[in-house]
């Protein structure tokens, strides 16, 4: 951070603020604390009967690799408002009585997903901006390979899960980067 946002000044010092605990930008002019805190990503799996729908990207990161639709929630908006406004924007769908369904953090990019279940409202549903395919998948042609982030797989492995027990749980989780990194 070159400049306080606030007054304009160059005089910024990275230091813990009196009253808190860790380290933060503080402009020595105004006195401003700028805080960074993590992003909140808002998606929705589509539900069409046995079948969920999913993007596949037309941008990067992850181009060309399927998700649940989602994305980062806008300043003003519910978390589950965001999760629809995503599905509409990559999908052209509408989603009806959503349920929170997966928590997952990503500490070392500072993200929170927060994915919510959605009933389809109907079958209507098309390419949108930052799709390059949209379609319909039962359990056993989801291409796990070419699911795009580990917060989707999460997702979709706790939703199957789910619906073996006939149970529908929040569940939390986070990707543990040193297993991700060292995976085979």
């Amino acid at each position: 951070m070159n400049f306080c946002s606030n007054c304009g000044s160059d005089r910024l010092q990275f230091k813990v603020p009196l009253g808190d605990n860790r380290p933060r930008w503080v402009c020595q002019n105004c006195g401003t604390i700028h805080y960074s805190n993590p992003n909140i990503v808002a998606g929705c799996l589509p539900i069409w009967g046995d079948q969920v729908l999913l993007c596949k990207r037309s941008i990067e990161p992850r181009l060309g690799y399927w998700n649940v639709p989602g994305g980062y929630l806008e300043n003003g908006e519910r978390v589950e408002e965001g999760a629809s406004r995503e599905v509409w924007e990559e999908a052209l769908a509408k989603v009806v009585d959503l349920e929170i369904h997966t928590i997952y953090s990503i500490p070392h990019i500072n993200q929170v997903y927060m994915h919510f279940l959605g009933r389809m409202e109907t079958l209507e549903f098309g390419v949108g901006e930052e799709s390059e395919e949209v379609r319909l998948f039962r359990e056993d042609e989801i291409p796990w390979k070419e699911i795009a982030f580990t917060s989707s797989v999460f997702t979709l492995k706790r939703y199957y899960a789910d619906l073996k027990t006939g149970q529908r749980n929040v569940h939390i989780g986070h990707l543990d980067i040193e297993k991700f990194r060292n995976r085979k």
